[in-house]
């Protein structure tokens, strides 16, 4: 509602404003009362915006947006970066006798879904350690060191060795995922609103994470080794693959550090938020 009125203030003192819809929808939640009147206020307040700006830029195509009008023309689709600098050396993927493998996994969501995300990433590692031995978690990025305890537990006796390091400075996090052998992503889907998704992407780490639906053209680009929503024995076998094919992870590298090129860098996200504020 703040934002709401922000625009109708700025509007008022002959501004025109350019609104990114990084949510273009309400959240969901439609069991209590309170969530379907939240839900209702959401969905309004974002629809106003839509009407009271100049230009909407949205950071999913269009087509999904189904709630907008038959003939829009002021709305662009510009893609969101991944949220630090970008790692675009090249580099060797886990031999087949090296002995250890960096499974990295950026951000956990906070409660009540955090134990959710734990108890998953723990079964996705005691399964893949079955096959490949001596692996390493790195958890790093919000929520991490809230579930550290947790984390550790789950993957007490299974040979796992756990490093939690928690929020760390961009470079930082940015050199992590450079080094990582493969990013887990269990935070719901990979999509394109996914920024500690696409930060993978911006480093040339393989991704091993869900999919719903179609995911977009950039992504279907992008080293993503996909298994389907919510199949956790499909997701512990494609990070196996990740890890134990030399050949397919060289893949995945080279694709992400080229769709991070063409689709995702901060120059190529600069040219389109210009092309579309110079019209």
């Amino acid at each position: 509602m703040g934002v709401v009125a922000a625009l109708a203030i700025l509007r008022r003192r002959g501004c025109r404003c350019t609104v990114v819809f990084h949510e273009f929808t309400r959240q969901s939640g439609t069991l209590r009362r309170i969530d379907r009147m939240r839900g209702r206020c959401q969905q309004w307040a974002i629809e106003r915006l839509y009407r009271g700006s100049t230009k909407s830029i949205f950071t999913v195509p269009l087509e999904t947006v189904g709630w907008l009008p038959p003939g829009d023309i002021k709305s662009r689709f510009v893609r969101i970066g991944g949220n630090m600098p970008e790692r675009l050396n090249q580099r060797a993927g886990p031999g087949a006798f090296e002995r250890q493998r960096t499974v990295i996994v950026f951000g956990v969501t906070g409660a009540p879904r955090a134990a959710g995300e734990v108890e998953e990433i723990a079964a996705v590692m005691k399964a893949a350690s079955a096959s490949l031995p001596a692996l390493r978690l790195m958890v790093i990025g919000r929520g991490a060191l809230e579930v550290r305890k947790e984390i550790e537990g789950a993957l007490a006796g299974s040979g796992v060795e756990v490093v939690v390091r928690g929020v760390l400075p961009a470079e930082e996090v940015a050199d992590e995922l450079a080094r990582a052998d493969a990013l887990l992503f269990v935070r719901g889907a990979v999509t394109l609103q996914r920024g500690s998704a696409i930060a993978g992407i911006s480093c040339g780490v393989p991704i091993v994470g869900y999919r719903v639906g179609t995911s977009g053209d950039a992504l279907d680009e992008a080293g993503i080794e996909w298994a389907p929503w919510r199949d956790q024995n499909a997701l512990t076998r494609a990070l196996v693959r990740v890890l134990s094919d030399s050949a397919r992870w060289a893949e995945l590298h080279e694709r992400s550090l080229q769709a991070q090129r063409n689709h995702f860098s901060w120059a190529r996200i600069a040219e389109q938020f210009q092309t579309v504020l110079q019209k």
